[in-house]
Order: structure tokens, then sequence, then C-alpha cells
């Protein structure tokens, strides 16, 4: 249908906002331009059925799709991505598919790192920033000494602040003459210093701004973890080396798609990447509020900011097209950005701020895998470590100071919900945890916020799986054992399905089940990371069991059971405590850099030093996948213990261990 210029209003519940739009605009986008966040992890394709809300008043242009049952289609149920405005309407957005950040409160506490393990963190590095502030009182030009402006201000930046060989912004000049009688010639200058290739290389400072009287006491940087769900922040004192304030939002890019392919394929449409550059921009701002309002500080003392994102996320930050990183051979505009002015982007901070963005190494492996390296110190241990940063796109890294090799795994949604029934990213009232009783087979979840259920999160996922194998209610090809007499295996829409809560038990009001299908994705989504471990170990001539360190990083990897992780064949099956969470790994690295001149130049040697795999071209990947196809692994032999474990665990049915 065309639009028009008929004008109409639609009114979005709970959120009690209203927009006018053109008849015939797209359900979804007019949510999007109202800021009602509904999740639409396909980018409004139409083939995942997360944007579904409740048409409760008036009438719009839309086909039923599989994702909505003749039930639900004729209670009013539409998919918004695929429904177009043809009158006034009132749209109930339900809970299972709005995007709450109530939930993101959890997160900001491990956001920071808090206190890193002592074993994964970069050490040997000096407290120099660098970015520096120095206050100079100046003499008074005479007719004697009547050099000029800078010619002065240099002088002086020599003799009191022992800083030579200063390169200066065109800015800091043409406000000189005024800045420097504003104060009687009391001045404060910033200097930044930017990365070199090699110790050896001279360290060339820039002066950026300068400011009347006295304000070395006040100088701050801002550091972001761009990720594709969620964008992190933290606004950090540079006089104290401390983090002072921690914010995080979702990233304003997610009703466009979930995941890195979607949104490059967005931003081929019309206008498509100046709208995901303007979303990210946007969340960058929204961030930066929030940190200014929790630390009463001004955003006039910010010097510089350090980002770190995949390579899709900071390409789309910087307004380049990221077309060419899906397309064979997978190249990306470039790996090391130059600095560049922060303002020039629409980040809401002064002129004079430069932005610093964490080299990648190829298309799929990006800077904050790069950061998180640095962070963690991987680069100046003998220790062999892998590296896992578990998500949609997972990124693995395999290595210590001698040597690393990296590569991307596409594991798919399954790890942040999508493709899965009843999935969810993790929100309140999302399904985290699970038990079930091997003898009545009767679960008992545990949702976040302790709220009844209305979903299944990526963490929640692995635990029901690991639950159902444990307890034989599932084989370990993924198949439901339909002899077992329980009312909670049935036929679904999609085959077999268990179901973990009934519907008087949800905020739905529709059960929420497990599906083989479900089971399915999983197994295919921890089978790619699990065959990317393995072929990167092989790739070195090692194997899993030779790894000394685990390092998990990510949002998700901080909620994720070991243990089940585990049984399932997500993670290896070597001693437990070579485990280690790092939280953010991306954000503790991006605010170390901030502190440290020394771990500046470390991102460019570690991107340097990393060897990238593309699995795509390696065949022995994909015999590695299929045989990690199973629960936990078609070859027993690469998870002792957990065979070991299972065999001895009662049979639901028969009460006996299967050696037994």
């Amino acid at each position: 249908m065309a639009k028009t210029d008929k004008r109409l209003r639609v009114h979005f519940s709970p959120d009690n906002i209203d927009i006018t739009v053109r008849e015939g605009e797209g359900l979804l986008k007019a949510a999007m331009a109202a800021g009602v966040h509904i999740n639409a992890a396909c980018g409004g394709n139409g083939v995942c059925g997360t944007c579904k809300v409740l048409i409760k008043k008036g009438q719009v242009e839309s086909t039923r799709t599989e994702k909505i049952s003749e039930e639900e289609y004729e209670q009013g149920f539409r998919l918004a991505c695929q429904s177009r405005v043809l009158t006034d309407l009132v749209v109930d957005i339900p809970v299972e598919s709005r995007l709450e950040t109530a939930v993101l409160s959890r997160e900001t506490g491990m956001v920071a790192g808090g206190v890193e393990p002592a074993e994964a963190i970069a050490t040997g590095w000096s407290f120099n920033p660098p970015l520096n502030k120095c206050y100079i009182e100046l003499p008074l030009p005479t007719l004697k000494d009547n050099i000029s402006d800078l010619s002065r201000l240099l002088r002086g930046l020599k003799r009191r602040c022992n800083i030579s060989n200063v390169s200066v912004d065109f800015e800091v000049v043409r406000k000189l003459p005024q800045v420097l009688r504003k104060k009687d010639w009391q001045v404060t200058t910033t200097t930044l210093v930017k990365a070199v290739k090699t110790k050896a290389d001279r360290r060339k400072p820039t002066m950026i701004n300068i400011e009347p009287g006295n304000t070395s006491q006040k100088y701050y940087s801002l550091v972001f973890d761009i990720g594709t769900t969620t964008i992190c922040g933290q606004l950090l004192d540079l006089n104290r080396g401390k983090v002072i304030a921690e914010g995080m939002a979702y990233n304003g890019q997610i009703g466009y798609g979930a995941d890195v392919i979607t949104r490059i394929a967005y931003s081929q449409t019309p206008g498509g990447l100046k709208k995901l550059q303007q979303a990210v921009v946007s969340t960058v701002n929204q961030v930066i509020d929030e940190l200014f309002a929790q630390s009463q500080s001004s955003v006039e003392y910010v010097g510089h900011m350090i980002i770190a994102g995949n390579t899709t996320m900071t390409d789309i930050l910087l307004g380049l097209d990221p077309k060419y990183i899906r397309l064979a051979p997978y190249t990306p505009a470039a790996s090391f950005i130059p600095p560049v002015k922060a303002n020039s982007l629409g980040i809401r901070v002064g002129k004079h701020v430069y932005l610093f963005v964490f080299p990648s190494v190829a298309s799929y492996v990006g800077g904050d895998i790069v950061s998180g390296i640095v962070g963690v110190g991987v680069h100046q241990r003998k220790k062999l470590t892998l590296y896992m940063d578990i998500g949609t796109n997972g990124e693995i890294v395999v290595g210590n100071s001698d040597w690393m090799v990296t590569t991307a795994c596409s594991a798919g949604p399954a790890f942040e919900g999508g493709g899965i029934k009843h999935g969810m990213i993790a929100a309140t009232g999302a399904i985290e945890d699970f038990e079930i009783s091997p003898s009545s087979l009767e679960p008992e979840v545990h949702t976040i916020g302790g709220t009844k259920p209305r979903g299944i999160c990526g963490s929640g996922l692995i635990n029901i799986i690991a639950g159902l194998l444990e307890a034989r209610v599932i084989g370990q090809n993924g198949k439901f054992n339909t002899d077992l007499t329980t009312k909670r295996i049935r036929r679904g829409r999609d085959g077999y399905e268990y179901v973990l809560s009934w519907a008087h038990e949800t905020q739905t009001g529709r059960d929420i089940v497990i599906t083989e299908v479900d089971i399915d994705n999983l197994i295919r989504a921890k089978a790619a990371m699990y065959a990317g471990c393995q072929t990167l170990t092989k790739s070195v001539g090692v194997s899993c069991f030779n790894l000394e360190q685990v390092i998990i990083a990510g949002a998700f990897g901080s909620h994720i059971d070991i243990e089940k992780s585990i049984t399932i064949g997500l993670l290896p099956d070597i001693p437990r405590d070579r485990f280690i969470f790092v939280g953010n790994g991306s954000l503790t690295g991006a605010r170390l850099t901030s502190f440290s001149t020394d771990l500046l130049d470390d991102a460019r040697k570690v991107a340097a030093m990393m060897t990238n795999l593309e699995l795509s071209e390696r065949a022995d990947f994909m015999n590695n996948y299929v045989a990690a196809l199973f629960l936990p692994h078609t070859h027993a032999g690469e998870f002792p213990n957990v065979t070991e474990r299972l065999a001895e665990l009662p049979d639901s049915k028969s009460g006996r261990g299967l050696n037994t």
C-alpha cells in the first residue's frame, strides 16, 4: 500500500506514547520514531516473530504469518514489522515483546570490572594517561619580550611541564589570544599523545585545548564498549585514576536487527547507514548524559574518548560503509583508524576531544577483542590461554605472549534468546535457571528479577538443556524421550516440546515451552563455538586439554554456569579451576588504556600479532562442527568427565544408571 498525506494517530501502551504518522506507515517504524522499544531480532524481515503486538483499536494492513497462530490472529495479534497503519490505532506491546531497561542495572555492577581477578588483568604498566593537563603561569609580554602568544605558551610548557616538541591543533591557535588574557596569562593546557608502533618511536604530543585559569584538577576520559546489543560506558577521573560513573543502555540499532549481518544488510537500504549511525550516536549521548548526571561533573572537562567494538559496530559508528565485511574476501574499510574528532560524529563533547578506536584484526574479529586481550594481559604471559567472548558472533583467541591465533564463529542468535520459540534477551522475567526432579520430572524455574516467567534467555537455555539431559528427558541427540510418563512432554506445533511453565504461571498467559527445534538451535550454536575452539587449538598443534587458562568475557559469559556449559559441550571438559570470568573485558581494556600510554601502544602490538583464521575456508572446522552436534559431543573422549557422570546418573524411567 502506498503512503498518503493523511495523518493518523497511533497510541502505544503501556508506554502511553502517541505519535502521528502518515497512512500506510510501517508500524515498527512508527514505534521506533516514537521511542517505543519493540524486540525485532530479524530487523523487520518477519522471520523471528519477536515484534508481536496487539491491535486493540483500529486497523492495519497485515497478513498472518507462521509466527502468529490462528487463535492469536483472531485476538488481534500482528507482527509490527509486517503491519501498515490504515486508521488511528491503539497498540499494546505485550510483555514478551518489550525491550525493558531495568535489567541493565544487574549488568552495571559487572561493567566496571569491579575487582578483576588478579590472574586475569594486565600488569607491568604505569599510570601515565595519554591525556595530560598542565597549569602554567606565563610572564606578561613586554617590548623586550614580545614573542608570539604561541611561542610564549610553548616556552612555558617546556619550562613548567617539561613537554617539548609539541604540535598544536589550529583550534587552540584560534582562541589563544583571548584565553591567555582572560586570566592574566594563567592557563591550563591539554596535550594528547597517540600510540606508537615500537618503543623506539618518538612520541610527539599534540596540544588539543587551552583553558583560562587552573583546571588541572578537572580532566576526564570517556570509555565505551559499543556492543551489538548494549552500549556500556564509564567516566574516568584521570587525576585519581578511577571510575567515577558507569552506565549502560540498549544499542539504539537493536530495532534494525539483532545481529551484525542484519544491520549490514539494513545499511545498504536507502538512508540505512545514516539511520544506524544516528541510532548508535544517540545511545552514546544518552549514556554520556547518564554518566555526568551520576558524577555531577561537567562534560566540558572531558579531553579524550576511547571506544572498543566489533568491526561492524565500529564502522557504523564512524559512518563507514560495512558492506564488504560480509562479502568474500571479507575486507573491512580499515584495521587501524586514525584518531577522529568525536563531535564530528555527533557525539556531544567538546570540539577538542579526540576519539581513539581500538584496532581490529579482521571483519569479524574487532577492536573489542583486541581491547579484551590487552585488558586481561594475555599478551604479557606465557600461560597458554583461551579467550572467549560468547555470543551471536562468538570470538575466540588462543595464545600467549609469543603468539596468538584468533577466529570468529557465527553461532547464531540462540545465546541471545533468538531463534527460540519463547526466547528473549536477558531481561526481567527471563528464565535464567532451571532444576528438574529426576523422579517426577517436574521443573523449578528461576527468573531474572524473581517475577513470573515470560520467556527464556541464553543462559537459561543452557541450564534447561543440561538439566533435561541429566534427567534423561532428552537424549544426547537432543530428542525427547516420549516414553516417559509426564504431561510436561507433549506434541506441539513445532514437534515435541516440554512445558516449563503453565499459562497461569506466566506473565504472557500462555504456556512457556522448550521445543526440539529450540534444542537443535542451541546444539548448533554450541557446536559452532566448540568446533571453533577445536579448530583453533589444533591449528597450532595443541588440544583443548592443553589449555592452562580459559578466560570467558562478555555480559552473557558472566551469567553462564560453567558445569552446565561443559555438560552440553559448549566449553572444554578441563579442570574447572582453569576458568575465569572477567565480565566486560572490552571495557576493561578501554579503561586501562585510558590510564596508560604503555597499554595504548600494546593495542597496536596485539592487533598486529594476531593471526586470523577464516573458519569458512577450513574443511576441518566443518568436520569438528558435525562431530559437536551431539550432547556433549559425538566423541566421548572429548568430554571424559561429563560422559562418566552422565553414565552414572539414574534413568528417569528405570532408576538405573547407563552403566548398570
